[in-house]
Order: structure tokens, then C-alpha cells, then sequence
């Protein structure tokens, strides 16, 4: 990627950013807390980073409104449909993986 310029670049990021989200959005069987605990973020994380991007840029962009463009619906649908209760296991992978200070 060395040889490719900044706005290719930025391009081909953006590409796989959004393959992701298709992704992430063709997999509701895979909970957030699985995606915690295996690579430690998740599609909140996802959101989170896209309103701090926006707002480094000085662009509007409300928690909600980044959480509807990674999840491709509102959280609270998604959370609806989709999220299933955490598991005695899954809650113990997570608190193991978090990060000690």
C-alpha cells in the first residue's frame, strides 16, 4: 500500500469499512459480546469510533445516528431483534479479556 496515494488510500479503507458493516449486518447471529471477547471491539465500538472521526472533523453526528448507520437500524431494533441474553460463559470470556491496570 506503500505506492498507492492518500486519497486511493482513504478510498480503499472506506471500501472495506463498508464491507464490514455489510457484514457485521449479515451476521446477527454473532452477538457484540462475542465480537468483544474474540477482538475486542464490536459494532458499538464501530459507532463510537465513526462520531469521534466526525466529531475530530468538526462534523454533526449524533451517537444514535452512528449507531443506525453500523448497525443499519436503530439500536434499540436491533437489540429486538437480534440480541440474544449473554451466557454465563460469554460473561465470563468478557470479563477475563478485558484489559488490567
Amino acid at each position: 500500500m506503500k505506492d498507492i496515494d492518500a486519497a486511493t488510500r482513504t478510498e480503499l479503507e472506506a471500501a472495506a469499512f463498508r464491507r464490514l458493516l455489510e457484514h457485521l449486518r449479515a451476521r446477527t447471529d454473532v452477538q457484540n459480546i462475542d465480537l468483544m471477547n474474540l477482538a475486542g471491539f464490536c459494532r458499538n465500538c464501530l459507532s463510537n469510533w465513526l462520531k469521534d472521526a466526525a466529531d475530530a472533523r468538526g462534523q454533526a453526528l449524533s451517537k444514535e445516528d452512528s449507531r443506525t448507520y453500523v448497525y443499519g437500524m436503530t439500536y434499540e431494533e436491533w437489540k429486538e431483534r437480534h440480541q440474544r441474553e449473554a451466557t454465563p460463559e460469554q460473561l465470563k470470556g468478557f470479563e477475563e479479556s478485558k484489559p488490567r491496570h
